[in-house]
């Protein structure tokens, strides 16, 4: 039974990464309540479920311009240091956020605005925080370390955006704004205490290895706290000018170009997030279908956590998968499904504008997002193993900044893609919330068979042939 388990050596083996976990499970939780109070705060100022997936446009164009170039300042830098000063920046646009509550400012523009500082610096921190774990843990427990990762991050979804929800209607949006300024503490502490994380120079520059590896001091109390290749001596790089900045950028890219198994882990995950990402339905989904306002919002957004949650779990194996691009494939494949049964859900509905919570539309929403969450959170470890393992350490900042354009860019145009989509629907149909869900699940379930399609590579790619 323990083999089927998650896999916990990593935790065990390296303080670093253990620390790093912890705070950014803390972290992540408090951030789910900032994400359920602004759409919130949106619908409520608005009615208007594309002002809700606007939130995405002023999320994504500063995590594309600052996310490629972030990818080259963390190739260059102290991977600690560019991790703690984009952290820093994200705390303060919280705050922004938390001061605009307890102020009763209702400014749908200043919370635009913070949206986009915190998604800008994201850009950056994220990815950065992303290419350290290569050089805390061991290649052979990349797999164990994202499983880890997803397990906190899924824990995060589950129960942030309920409790936030909570908060929101017992306490006002003030409430859940203070609570992620409180837990982004646990984040600061954790990067804080890294030990410095150098650009590589020489031989350990090259690809990730398990091989020639070395303990590496902790930052504080000098105790091992991972793996780092021997050539971490290498001299640091010094800052890139602009144009040496972009030439860095255009090699992230040349090499997604010349590995095609790597590129296309990106294509799945936007076929997922852009067509079939609910987000911005679940407030006008509670007030006018379902039921049960601000708690039902946070309850839908918390199934599909909950699905990811359940199974990775059960995670213990996936170490020992070799064909995972098919496993992402299948899995993107599920997630439409998914999201399309939640369409079906909502068609049956029908827009009720109820008094009470409709029972068996929310256990029929929960069956249909929990198991498009258990795909997702299966897919999530293995297209972060595949980045990871095929990807040099010179590159890795530019390929995590790439990454996670791609992962936190998708759901944002997914909300824009969705938010319009419905209040277009709503001039034709009589249920445009549960035919938005349908027609994004099955166009997602199209992109990913016809991209397996098109790249059998992908298909086919074993990860042991790659070691």
């Amino acid at each position: 039974m323990s083999g089927l388990l998650v896999d916990i050596t990593p935790l065990r083996r390296s303080p670093g990464f253990r620390r790093l976990w912890w705070g950014q499970g803390l972290a992540a939780i408090g951030g789910q309540f900032t994400t359920m109070a602004v759409s919130l705060e949106v619908y409520d100022l608005t009615r208007s479920t594309f002002m809700v997936g606007l939130l995405g446009v002023f999320a994504v164009v500063p995590l594309v311009l600052l996310g490629f170039w972030g990818g080259s300042v963390i190739d260059t830098h102290d991977r600690r240091t560019v991790a703690l000063i984009s952290a820093l920046v994200m705390w303060a646009a919280t705050i922004g956020l938390a001061v605009e509550a307890w102020f009763h400012l209702d400014n749908i523009w200043l919370l635009y605005a913070m949206v986009g500082v915190q998604s800008g610096a994201g850009a950056i921190n994220m990815p950065a925080r992303t290419a350290v774990i290569p050089r805390l843990v061991d290649r052979d427990l990349l797999p164990a370390a994202n499983a880890l990762n997803s397990v906190t991050w899924t824990l995060a979804l589950m129960v942030g955006p309920l409790l936030g929800s909570v908060a929101v209607a017992a306490f006002g949006y003030q409430a859940a704004y203070t609570v992620d300024v409180c837990t982004f503490l646990a984040a600061l502490y954790a990067v804080v205490r890294l030990p410095p994380i150098k650009p590589l120079t020489g031989e350990g520059a090259g690809a990730v290895s398990g091989e020639a590896t070395v303990p590496i001091p902790d930052a504080a109390s000098g105790e091992g706290s991972g793996a780092l290749p021997h050539a971490a001596s290498g001299e640091i790089p010094q800052s890139p000018r602009f144009g040496h900045t972009w030439r860095m950028m255009v090699d992230g890219f040349r090499f997604l170009a010349t590995h095609p198994t790597v590129a296309m882990t990106l294509f799945m995950d936007l076929a997922a997030n852009v067509f079939a990402q609910p987000v911005a339905m679940y407030p006008a989904v509670a007030k006018e279908m379902i039921g049960g306002g601000p708690t039902t919002a946070g309850w839908l957004a918390s199934f599909v956590a909950i699905g990811s949650v359940v199974a990775i779990l059960f995670s213990g194996p996936l170490g020992k998968v070799r064909r995972q691009g098919r496993v992402v494939a299948i899995m993107v494949t599920g997630w439409g499904l998914g999201i399309l049964g939640f369409g079906v859900v909502l068609t049956l509905v029908g827009s009720t504008h109820p008094d009470h919570v409709i029972g068996w539309a929310l256990a029929g929403s929960a069956i249909c997002l929990s198991f498009a969450g258990a795909c997702d959170s299966f897919s999530s470890v293995f297209r972060n193993t595949i980045l990871q393992s095929a990807t040099p350490d010179r590159l890795q900042g530019r390929l995590q900044g790439i990454f996670t354009v791609n992962t936190n860019g998708g759901p944002n145009l997914g909300k824009v893609f969705c938010g319009s989509m419905s209040q277009a629907l709503g001039h034709v149909s009589p249920v445009p919330l549960g035919l938005t869900a349908v027609i994004g699940g099955g166009l997602c379930m199209a992109t990913a068979a016809l991209l397996a399609k098109l790249l059998p590579s992908f298909w086919k790619y074993d990860a042991r042939a790659e070691r």
